[in-house]
């Protein structure tokens, strides 16, 4: 059955290659293993369980979560000539039984069905009955408590062991720590499950942060700069929904709302108005997201900061689905927290709330760092990034001034000491940025700290980057926060050492408000070049022809696809059919409207050439050039230069060993740490690597890593990789 997996996905999806692991985790459920997948939204999930469906005999139950992801799904398949069908509420009690009935003959190869469907009395029957050979699991991280999604009704599942105890499971999720896979595979009572974890990268994504101001215009100016692509704006509230969406749609842009508040029917048809291209634009709350499989959304807006990293990568990963480049932009005020934080007085369980304001402070030292973004999202998932320079977010493409903050850093970590001394009690950060300023306040004057030393030292600089200021130093281990709720300061014990040797400290700035407009476009990547004016023909095409059939255009095809038929320009059905995306169904549909309105517009055009390049790539990772190691790898390297290891340094700055060594592997490159290869790894170990990296290179350390079956640490590698790139840098003729 593996052997007829490429011809099948050509025949019904029109491709020729499969992404990674696709091959791999079709293989493991064909073998009848339990699987789990953890792939990234738009790396090809709901293939690696329709594929297969065509290769094996009887049916795959798919348990999806939302009858509008249903739907969609079903539809694509129906339209690639596939043989599936759901079952949901939203079918009629007569289109049900013509369902069920053609279930009973074995006539479809896929079925969707939501959980609470499937435990119902009678159901679990039927499927001993159709004869399922394989059940997928979509969205699985819906089982976990600690998931971002938690369903309830997700946990019922696990009945479906004792009734079909003989058929695999598939689960598969796009975004899950550590902690849910394992509880994915304990809730689902999955067997020595194949586990598969793609990257988490999605490299067609620009991230770019912005500090928030004027959020409405700054968003108008944003979608106004993109009068053709559609994308979503993530709001925290009912009424900001509305809001924003009466405020674009005033503007001229059409734009709808979607939040938990509307009626189900005015969520459906707003939903619905954006999936079929009719709104540009969906303003929405978290509640909007999991269901859409739309793929050409080209534009995530956060206009308020999300609540989790997690959630933010989950919400971000909608756009671009089909490959092609997409942006994310993150407006972010520090008002945004404190009134997250604010929600949490709210919760009845203190450990929840714990959790959930260590979770909204990852999120908010996420839009305050200085670090590249993709290196600070994919760490957060456990996974290192080859480098430390995406060429793909603000951070890497504005690269932010760095300037000698020791004096200031001094009077603020002085005045912590200041303040332990005299009250024998640590207060928060904006208690020390008043004393710092000079301010007369009751608890000033209550604690008597307005005899500091320290009070009024700083009255000359801004509070709010007195502010900022105590943030980085957090950040960089300076100063500990209190895990508490009151989230207290007091000196670590390199702040202290920093204190007392008056150590270097260097930090960035933040942009300026004022330059947000122009900052939100630094992300930007070139889209696949193709005949513009012959897009936007065939797009009109499409929609006619979605409207007609009363589905989603991309049904019909992918921009991806148009854009390939709009630098091809194919004649004939062989020329039509080496397009991505068109197999023999969408050829016997579509394929004669297509070429008819390719060769019209010829007729009265001349074509054009484009390379041969299939997308635009954006620019390879690389390591920061010399003099350019960030703040966070300038302390990392004169906690190294103090004699503490990266372990040490892990573990003082409560960042993983990764980014430790991504900042040590700067500073090697750079020049400014020398030292030589057996400081870190062993002649043995070098030899070993040396071998690997012969057939596999060094500039990328997942193959390498994988080639030495895992005996040499990631942490190693990048050294490793370090001390090359400067041997290449120093050898002559290189400059």
């Amino acid at each position: 059955m593996p052997d007829s997996l490429a011809p099948l996905l050509k025949q019904y999806f029109g491709y020729d290659t499969f992404r990674p692991l696709q091959r791999e985790i079709m293989e493991a459920t064909l073998a009848a293993r339990d699987t789990l997948a953890i792939l990234p939204t738009g790396a090809g999930k709901s293939l690696c369980f329709q594929l297969p469906a065509l290769a094996r005999d009887g049916l795959t139950l798919v348990v999806s979560p939302l009858i509008a992801l249903m739907k969609d799904q079903v539809d694509a398949l129906t339209a690639s000539g596939v043989p599936a069908t759901l079952l949901n509420s939203s079918i009629s009690g007569e289109e049900a039984r013509l369902r069920r009935a053609g279930l009973d003959q074995g006539e479809y190869k896929l079925l969707y069905a939501a959980p609470e469907r499937i435990m119902t009395d009678g159901f679990i029957q039927d499927l001993q009955r159709w004869n399922v050979r394989l059940i997928a699991v979509d969205e699985a991280h819906c089982i976990s408590e600690w998931g971002h999604d938690f369903r309830p009704e997700y946990r019922q599942l696990a009945q479906l062991r004792t009734h079909l105890p003989e058929v695999p499971l598939l689960a598969l999720t796009a975004t899950a720590t550590t902690q849910v896979r394992d509880d994915i595979a304990r809730q689902l009572h999955l067997h020595q499950p194949a586990r598969f974890l793609a990257s988490f990268n999605r490299p067609n994504l620009g991230y770019t942060v912005v500090p928030k101001h004027q959020a409405i215009r700054q968003v108008f100016e944003f979608i106004r700069e993109r009068p053709t692509e559609s994308g979503i704006v993530y709001v925290q509230s009912r009424n900001s929904a509305e809001n924003f969406a009466a405020a674009l749609a005033a503007e001229g842009i059409k734009a709808v709302a979607y939040h938990a508040g509307l009626t189900p029917e005015t969520r459906a048809a707003n939903q619905d108005a954006f999936i079929r291209d009719e709104a540009r634009v969906v303003c929405a709350t978290i509640a909007f997201g999991m269901g859409i499989d739309k793929p050409d959304v080209r534009f995530v807006i956060h206009a308020d900061l999300p609540k989790n990293i997690e959630g933010y990568y989950q919400e971000t990963g909608r756009a671009g689905r089909d490959g092609l480049p997409a942006e994310c932009l993150l407006l972010f005020s520090r008002g945004d927290l404190i009134r997250n934080l604010k929600f949490l007085d709210s919760m009845t369980d203190p450990k929840a709330a714990e959790i959930a304001a260590r979770q909204m402070r990852q999120m908010a030292d996420f839009a305050e760092g200085t670090e590249c973004r993709r290196v600070a999202m994919l760490d957060y998932f456990g996974e290192q990034w080859p480098g430390d320079n995406c060429g793909g977010c603000d951070v890497c493409l504005q690269p932010r001034e760095t300037w000698d903050a020791t004096t200031q850093a001094q009077m603020l970590l002085s005045c912590l000491i200041r303040i332990q001394q005299h009250s024998g009690f640590s207060t928060g950060l904006n208690h020390v940025v008043e004393i710092l300023a000079g301010a007369d306040t009751e608890k000033i004057r209550k604690w008597g700290h307005q005899q500091l030393s320290t009070y009024g030292i700083g009255r000359d600089t801004p509070r709010t980057e007195w502010a900022a200021l105590g943030r980085q130093l957090i950040r960089l281990g300076l100063i500990n926060l209190s895990p508490d709720t009151y989230q207290t300061l007091s000196l670590s014990a390199s702040g202290r050492e920093a204190l007392l040797k008056r150590s270097p400290v260097l930090l960035t700035r933040a942009p300026l408000p004022a330059a947000s407009a122009s900052t939100a476009k630094v992300s930007r990547a070139a889209n696949l070049p193709c005949d513009e004016p012959l897009f936007d023909e065939l797009r009109t095409l499409r929609k006619r022809l979605a409207d007609d059939r009363g589905v989603p255009p991309y049904v019909i095809f992918g921009d991806l696809s148009l854009r390939q038929m709009a630098r091809r320009y194919p004649r004939n059905d062989a020329e039509f059919l080496a397009i991505p995306g068109v197999g023999k169904q969408k050829l016997a549909d579509f394929g004669e409207l297509f070429m008819r309105e390719i060769e019209r517009w010829l007729a009265s055009h001349e074509p054009q050439a484009f390379p041969l390049d299939e997308a635009p790539p954006r620019p390879a990772p690389k390591m920061k050039s010399e003099g350019s190691i960030n703040s966070s790898g300038l302390e990392t390297l004169r906690l190294f230069k103090t004699g503490k290891t990266a372990l040490e340094i892990a573990a003082l700055r409560n960042l993983s060993r990764g980014t430790i060594a991504g900042h040590l592997a700067q500073a090697i490159v750079s020049g400014q740490l020398k030292l030589e290869p057996g400081d870190f790894y062993s002649p043995a170990e070098e030899q070993l690597i040396d071998q690997a990296a012969a057939e596999h290179g060094h500039q990328r350390l997942g193959p390498l890593h994988e080639a030495l079956g895992g005996q040499i640490t990631y942490d190693k590698l990048h050294i490793y990789r370090a001390f090359k790139q400067l041997a290449e840098k120093s050898a002559p003729g290189t400059g």
